[in-house]
């Protein structure tokens, strides 16, 4: 409720006026093909797999994010994972429309959050995000997912978060086609680890969308 009454600050460059100013919005690393068509890297040509997910084994069909998890990225995310401005979802909702096609799916459904975390934070983004997308893309949104056990990948390596295997079921009979939704995908491996959850229940084709995506540097 502070951002009701005190007056908006932009979380990434802390000038007044908007939770994001439109300036920090436009400058925002939008991701742009040729991307690989499995886990969305952004690569120099089209390519079917890339060298981050060449010879993983990955539930999902592809994956896609709409900007680069930069600095600005971070700040934003944080604010609005973090700090409690839930507003923020619709903004990322915009930007993941902007750059991420409609997905051919039966439904979506989101990452479940850790339930301590969410008890600490009061709401789930990644559930927030999906609704705001299921409005726009005129999609059902559906609890499918539960967390088995919880895990926090920040700051971790990425052999350390692919331990998220297992970590998820499914709570019912998944569509044939959906697609889940998360605030952030860094090395895939919750990604993965939903997709394969959602196969074991059902579905035959499983696609994951994020707001924003780490980029490897080259």
């Amino acid at each position: 409720m502070l951002d009701l009454l005190l007056p908006q600050r932009c979380v990434v460059c802390g000038s007044g006026g908007k939770q994001l100013c439109a300036k920090c919005r436009e400058e925002l690393q939008r991701i742009e093909p040729p991307l690989c068509a499995r886990c969305g890297a952004p690569t120099a040509w089209p390519v079917e797999r890339c060298r981050e997910c060449a010879g993983r084994r990955l539930g999902f069909a592809s994956a896609r994010g709409a900007v680069g998890y930069d600095e600005a990225a971070r700040r934003l995310v944080h604010a609005w994972k973090e700090r409690g401005l839930r507003r923020l979802a619709a903004e990322a909702a915009q930007l993941v429309a902007e750059r991420v096609p409609p997905p051919e799916v039966d439904a979506l459904t989101f990452v479940p959050a850790d339930r301590a975390r969410r008890l600490k934070r009061g709401h789930n983004p990644a559930e927030r995000l999906a609704l705001e997308l299921a409005a726009t893309w005129e999609l059902p949104c559906l609890p499918l997912l539960d967390r088995t056990r919880g895990g926090r990948q920040r700051g971790s390596s990425r052999a350390e978060r692919r331990t998220v295997r297992g970590a998820f079921r499914a709570t019912g009979t998944a569509p044939r086609r959906v697609a889940v939704i998360d605030d952030v995908y860094t090395t895939g491996a919750t990604a993965a680890a939903t997709a394969s959850a959602l196969r074991a229940a059902g579905a035959r084709r499983v696609e994951a969308i994020a707001f924003a995506r780490a980029l490897r540097r080259s």
